[in-house]
């Protein structure tokens, strides 16, 4: 946490805001390998620097994740770390995120995100630092004379724009205000970044935060934020169902930092494990009916473990849809057959779709594809690739939608049921 170290008893209470199957085995390898690679990283000195609470702010789905995320463009509050994220958010978005931490401090945010296209995308970002009962002392002596509070507060607007099919670049522009008892400052700061998209799904980010400031003219001594060079890469893996991220921080006056982790999903979970800085994090990710997500990420401190929740509502934008109806048929009964409702909202051209039918075992029974937007609907028989009837049971689907320059859009996954045995019909008996 940034401060003003202007009593002795002041410095003692100086708190900073924590660092916020296969895939996973991996994942955890990886955050094991730079723990121990960065031992000495841990206790640097680094926290409590000028900005600092700004520059180690996650959101919940972040954290989980390490705070790995300049090369990821999956929240409003990624435009904070690099503003090139705005350009290539899938979907409009409204976020929120709480974290408790110490000594009634706590760090909230909101942030909405709308991206484009045809004219630059937009990201806003506001954030607010509290804290309380920090007991103040005379000059020469610890006798305290009550207690005062500290708060912080930064607005951020993002404004990016895709370069290409494969790049993008973004500018912020932040507004920052710190109060400390009755004195308080404000100061505008600068952010650029780019990401760029490589074959095989790979992105690529880098951004520098905090270019000329902010700076707080404080009571004592003007304050800098720090600035921050920040380079990471981000794979999708197992289909797009997992994913490795990495990243790699120089701040000026501390060593480099290392933030890596990942996240699988598993239907409408996503479960999330990383290593920011000197501390693990794990965290899980829950996705709602109509757009919305829930977030949570707990986090290791030496003060203690640190929870964040976070929120999400994603509308509009570019998605892809599939819906089957009805959702139990019978190849052999009175619903015979099964009929896939598709839809796709691309940013850039669409170059093919792939509908793909998996059984419980994780197997693709059955293929659906083609060039260009996918048709408005498919229809099912229930049998695979070869024109075998398939047993009855639950099958899964999910629509996946290649956009020119690397883009993928993949829509929910979704269930339908085939069941013989129970929908055969009815025979009337005449009376």
């Amino acid at each position: 946490m940034n401060t003003n170290r202007h009593t002795p008893q002041r410095r003692r209470r100086t708190l900073a805001p924590p660092a916020t199957s296969t895939v996973l085995a991996r994942m955890l390898a990886l955050a094991a390998m730079l723990a121990v690679a960065n031992l000495a990283v841990a206790g640097n000195g680094s926290e409590g620097l000028p900005g600092d609470w700004l520059n180690r702010f996650d959101s919940a789905r972040g954290v989980a994740i390490g705070g790995a995320r300049v090369a990821l463009a999956d929240e409003p509050l990624s435009a904070l770390v690099n503003p090139a994220a705005a350009a290539w958010l899938e979907r409009g978005a409204v976020q929120v995120n709480t974290t408790r931490l110490f000594a009634d401090a706590s760090v909230s945010s909101f942030g909405i995100a709308l991206p484009a296209t045809g004219r630059p995308s937009l990201a806003f970002n506001a954030l607010s630092l509290s804290s309380g009962g920090f007991d103040r002392t005379g000059a020469e002596s610890d006798l305290s004379l009550g207690t005062f509070d500290e708060g912080n507060m930064a607005l951020g607007l993002a404004v990016a724009q895709p370069l290409g099919d494969r790049l993008a670049a973004g500018a912020q522009v932040k507004l920052v205000r710190q109060s400390l008892d009755e004195f308080n400052a404000s100061g505008l700061g600068f952010d650029l970044g780019v990401i760029a998209r490589a074959p095989g799904g790979l992105q690529v980010g880098v951004s520098a935060v905090n270019l000329g400031g902010p700076t707080l003219a404080m009571r004592m001594r003007d304050e800098t934020y720090l600035r921050e060079l920040r380079g990471g890469a981000a794979l999708p893996v197992n289909g797009g169902n997992g994913l490795l991220a990495v990243d790699i921080v120089q701040r000026d006056g501390a060593d480099t930092q290392f933030h890596v982790g990942g996240r699988f999903r598993l239907q409408a979970l996503e479960l999330g494990v990383g290593y920011d800085i000197d501390n693990f994090a794990a965290g899980f990710s829950y996705h709602l009916p109509n757009g919305l997500q829930l977030d949570y990420a707990m986090s290791d401190h030496e003060l203690g473990l640190v929870h964040r929740i976070g929120l999400t509502w994603r509308f509009g934008g570019f998605s892809a849809e599939a819906k089957a109806s009805p959702a139990v048929f019978s190849p052999t009964g009175g619903e015979p057959l099964t009929r896939f409702s598709l839809k796709a909202h691309t940013r850039a051209d669409a170059l093919a779709w792939h509908l793909d039918i998996t059984n419980n075992s994780g197997v693709v029974v059955r293929t659906f594809a083609g060039q260009g937007q996918p048709p408005a609907d498919i229809v099912w028989d229930g049998k695979d690739s070869v024109g075998r009837p398939l047993p009855d049971g639950d099958y899964t689907y999910r629509l996946r939608v290649d956009e020119r320059g690397g883009t993928t859009l993949q829509a929910r996954q979704g269930t339908v049921e085939i069941a013989s045995g129970g929908l055969l019909g009815t025979i009337g008996v005449a009376r």
